[in-house]
């Protein structure tokens, strides 16, 4: 695609926050020419340790200042980045690292440096030392990063197989930075508090919208969420981005401390993505909190595709300015407003295409339809709804989708999980998986979720469990509530006896 948006020139200063300091400690806030100087300072470093342009650069840590100023510096030096979670297990960084044929890794932590991985080219994050002389320094330009082709190698989820690498090219990163910044209309006056890690897709486009709209990123603890929700309460937080399951304890959080619920009434941005939103946690927290979840459809492959916004508060949203969607039918025929189907996308936030094995690019069609594997609808008034991964089973002669199983069977009150596994007799038995720290008895739940479904759709068996598995970016790991339960592993999406 060829529509692309442009930036507007900086017209304020970005500010970098560590929500551990006290609001009034100005020690804390990096911002203006004293931020720049810092990325400045840490590129130098990077830069005499032999960074150079074009470099792959593989960034391990949690969140913190350091990481973000890091980040920057390494896209002000034009390196190509592969952000990995800091808690993958180090075969699988490895694996990852000679995939990207990463040449550097830069980590919080030099002992958690990969097997195999040159010594001399696992960097710590850079410090500019205390006694270090003031450096002239222009503003921190990201121009050339933005027009790199392999500007980032991000990881799928993996949580329905092995995670892909995936090649964005700064220019399509920048354009659906900015279609977002436009859509929920970002200003410098925000205070963006995520509560993500940062190292995944969804937590490195805060940091890219914190940059481009010039507000203040607050760095909070958000796997300590007591301590994290004070944080953003006491720094007077506006925009708040995190999975469904970090809402679900966040509402805990806010009834145990009711005084936390008034402190955060200048969030004016929940924002809501990597899963499905359940409805019953959209209705709980817009009863507790007066304000909607804003539910946001992306994908790695593509960036964000659909947001819900203020002003339109209803499923996810509308597509992106310049983003297409269309609904197909299994005929290959396009699906009639409201009607379920597979989701195309047609958007200039496209990837350049997947890593091969061999670290090589598998190129997609930039100006093709992209078969995104999701199952959603669009109405007549444009709002996108998206049920989950188009993942068909069939059973007794009909075919299901287990995640718009799951979307009806949370209506009883509670998060629900439909694992289908394979039966010679039936082609799919459906195990319902429903999230209860109450505990209740799977028949009271059985009796529960029966009103919800048709006859051909209720549960083979029903389990109770206190709460899903999730992997490191708060999606629930089918794969691991699989081997929990003790169920295998199910058909393959349109398979069946």
């Amino acid at each position: 695609m060829t529509d692309t948006i442009a930036p507007a020139p900086p017209i304020a200063a970005a500010h970098l926050l560590d929500g551990a300091a006290a609001p009034a400690d100005g020690t804390a806030r990096l911002g203006g020419p004293a931020l720049d100087h810092r990325i400045h300072a840490a590129a130098r470093a990077l830069r005499i340790l032999g960074v150079r342009p074009g470099d792959r650069v593989l960034v391990q840590g949690d969140n913190s200042v350091d990481y973000v100023v890091t980040l920057l510096a390494l896209m002000h030096l034009d390196t190509s980045l592969v952000p990995l979670d800091h808690r993958l297990p180090k075969p699988d960084a490895a694996a990852a690292a000679r995939q990207s044929r990463a040449r550097w890794q830069v980590t919080a932590d030099p002992a958690a440096a990969l097997p195999d991985f040159p010594a001399h080219r696992v960097l710590p994050y850079p410090r500019p030392a205390a006694d270090a002389p003031p450096h002239p320094d222009d503003a921190v330009d990201l121009s050339t990063w933005f027009h790199r082709d392999d500007a980032l190698v991000l990881w799928s989820s993996g949580t329905t197989g092995r995670p892909k690498g995936v090649v964005k090219p700064g220019a399509a990163v920048l354009d659906n930075s900015l279609r977002t910044i436009e859509a929920l209309g970002y200003r410098p006056d925000d205070v963006m508090a995520p509560l993500l890690p940062f190292s995944h897709q969804y937590g490195l486009s805060v940091i890219l919208l914190w940059w481009l709209s010039r507000c203040t990123l607050l760095v909070t603890p958000y796997q300590r969420l007591d301590a994290a929700v004070g944080q953003a309460a006491a720094h007077g937080a506006t925009a708040v981005d995190a999975a469904p399951s970090t809402y679900h304890s966040l509402l805990g959080v806010v009834r145990r401390r009711p005084e936390a619920r008034a402190a955060l009434g200048r969030v004016r941005v929940w924002g809501v993505g990597g899963a499905p939103l359940p409805a019953p946690l959209a209705e709980s927290f817009h009863a507790t909190l007066g304000r909607p979840l804003l539910d946001g459809y992306g994908l790695t492959e593509l960036g964000n595709v659909a947001l819900a916004t203020p002003e339109v508060p209803h499923g996810c949203g509308r597509p992106l300015p310049g983003v297409r969607l269309r609904v197909m039918r299994p005929d290959g025929t396009v699906a009639d407003p409201g009607e379920l189907g597979a989701i195309e996308a047609l958007s200039p936030g496209l990837m350049a295409g997947y890593l091969q094995e061999d670290g090589s690019l598998a190129p997609v069609d930039r100006d093709a339809w992209y078969p995104t594997a999701d199952l959603g609808s669009v109405d007549t008034d444009g709002i996108v709804r998206v049920v989950g991964r188009h993942q068909a089973v069939h059973r007794l002669g009909f075919t299901l989708y287990p995640e718009s199983l799951e979307r009806r069977a949370e209506t009883c009150g509670r998060p629900v999980k439909v694992l289908a596994v394979p039966d010679q007799r039936r082609g799919s038995a459906l195990h319902f998986v429903v999230a209860d720290p109450e505990g209740e008895a799977p028949l009271l739940w059985r009796r529960r979720l029966a009103p919800h479904l048709a006859e051909y759709e209720q549960p083979n068996a029903v389990h109770v469990v206190d709460d899903f598995p999730l992997t490191a970016n708060g999606k629930t790991d089918t794969r691991a509530l699989r081997a929990q339960l003790g169920l295998a592993p199910g058909p393959m999406p349109g398979s069946g006896g």
